[in-house]
């Protein structure tokens, strides 16, 4: 089984979305002369939705923050709570709207990573070097950020130009999802990185962030993508090919992308795609608009839903700590050793759950680091989902990243046919649903299989892989 290794992965992830930043109240604007007693009642909806802040339930953070704000629509810290619920949502007008007035650090740093995800890059330069003059913020994401928006003026994010859709061969390199692409005109080899907000290339070919242009295919071109810089040689070397170039979900939510390992193809369109006929559904949610967030459960009778941070460019399946363990009915003290990899344990977690879906016999690592990520993300964490999880399934981000349709290649599941709608079989115990890949290799890949052929240039969206069956 892959190697686990969280800080590489964690150190992107934080760096890049500024994920680490101190929140610290420095004054109100006008309108917001001081704290007004709050009621019970306000309270009560405050702590409530805290709870469910760090529990990643952000649809009920949502429903209480706007009971707290109707209650007490002076409040500055109920206000910047249900801003940052919305910024986790993808709700960048109402985060806006939300802190409007408020003039507190932390009401600038939501109001700066609202503007810079909704494309206005010179108000959120404004907001961000506002939050970069309080001397107790520390926060290179923002300092980078709001120097690139200085020199974006007149610029349009992520403006797609050419043909329609363009589809992508993908290398070979076990579960990694690589995508071949051209920045500047040079060929690179691109990784898909959910943890990671931005487009972050090798500080070896490029020394400090800049605008640049990307072209996928022969006939799609995205212009005006912000580029940040990292050492990536760690990367390269782990997987032995050379990563110019890690693709965050900033930009592929822009991208509207279909992820195809199994496949072997990766879509960029200009549109929206169809929805595929036989997906599940999925919402989406991001840490302060960067990495990504995905609800799951270990589907049993007495266990809730937790969250989990999605990081496609971890190697491993699953990763979660002796509390999940636990609770999926597994004694940590009897987790599998790996004798290739030193202070690893594993075990296989009988079901997990993501929507509607439910994977059967789901192997995971025993990741010890969760505490230190879950106080930096501010989130009760129940692991990380790596790319041997992510490979098990063709995978099409809709409505702009707020949610991905999940299909699932059958073959992994028991049976000729497979589980009817994706549910697990009843009866025994069923295989597992992603095998070990062993050195190099994909979960459950056919080597004979060829990947679809391209379609013609100028297709129209719903031709794309993502909108039907093989």
């Amino acid at each position: 089984m892959p190697r686990l290794s969280f800080p590489r992965p964690l150190t992107l992830a934080l760096a890049l979305a500024g994920a680490s930043l101190p929140l610290v109240a420095t004054g109100c604007g006008p309108g917001f002369d001081g704290p007004p007693p709050r009621s019970a009642i306000a309270e009560k909806w405050q702590n409530r939705a805290k709870a469910s802040f760090r529990a990643g339930d952000f649809d009920d953070a949502a429903q209480a923050t706007d009971s707290g704000v109707q209650l007490a629509p002076k409040d500055v810290e109920i206000r910047v709570l249900a801003a940052r619920v919305a910024l986790a949502k993808l709700e960048f007008a109402k985060a806006i709207k939300l802190t409007e007035g408020v003039d507190t650090t932390d009401a600038h740093a939501v109001r700066g990573r609202a503007f810079w995800y909704q494309g206005d890059v010179d108000q959120a330069a404004d907001e961000l070097e506002a939050m970069l003059r309080d001397p107790q913020v520390k926060d290179p994401w923002a300092r980078d950020v709001a120097k690139l928006a200085r020199r974006g003026q007149g610029r349009h994010p992520f403006a797609i130009e050419g043909a329609l859709l363009a589809a992508i061969d993908m290398p070979q390199a076990g579960p990694a999802l690589l995508v071949p692409c051209e920045i500047e005109g040079e060929q690179v080899i691109g990784m898909v990185s959910t943890a990671v907000g931005e487009l972050v290339v090798d500080s070896a070919s490029r020394k400090e962030p800049a605008w640049v242009s990307l072209r996928f295919g022969q006939h799609l071109e995205v212009k005006d993508v912000p580029a940040f810089t990292q050492d990536l040689s760690g990367i390269s070397h782990q997987l032995g090919v050379p990563i110019k170039a890690m693709l965050g979900v900033n930009l592929l939510r822009h991208m509207h992308v279909t992820v195809d390992r199994r496949g072997s193809q990766f879509v960029v369109r200009k549109a929206e795609p169809t929805p595929p006929p036989d997906a599940s559904r999925v919402p989406l949610y991001y840490v302060r608009g960067g990495g990504m967030i995905v609800r799951a459960t270990l589907a049993t009778k007495d266990e809730g839903y937790f969250p989990m941070l999605v990081d496609s460019s971890a190697m491993y399946p699953l990763a979660i700590d002796e509390a999940l363990f636990r609770k999926a009915g597994l004694d940590p003290t009897k987790l599998r050793a790996e004798p290739n990899l030193p202070n690893v344990r594993t075990g296989t977690l009988p079901n997990l759950r993501f929507g509607s879906f439910d994977m059967p016999q789901v192997p995971a690592m025993q990741a010890k680091d969760l505490p230190e990520l879950r106080t930096q993300l501010d989130m009760d964490l129940g692991g990380v989902v790596g790319a041997s999880l992510l490979s098990v399934f063709r995978i099409t981000l809709g409505d702009e990243g707020r949610f991905m349709w999940l299909e699932p290649d059958i073959a992994t599941l028991q049976g000729p046919e497979g589980p009817p709608q994706g549910r697990a079989p009843q009866g025994p115990p069923p295989e597992p649903m992603i095998p070990d890949p062993g050195p190099g290799k994909a979960p459950g890949k056919n080597p004979e299989k060829k990947p679809d052929a391209k379609p013609p240039a100028g297709a129209k969206p719903a031709a794309a892989p993502a909108g039907g069956k093989k």
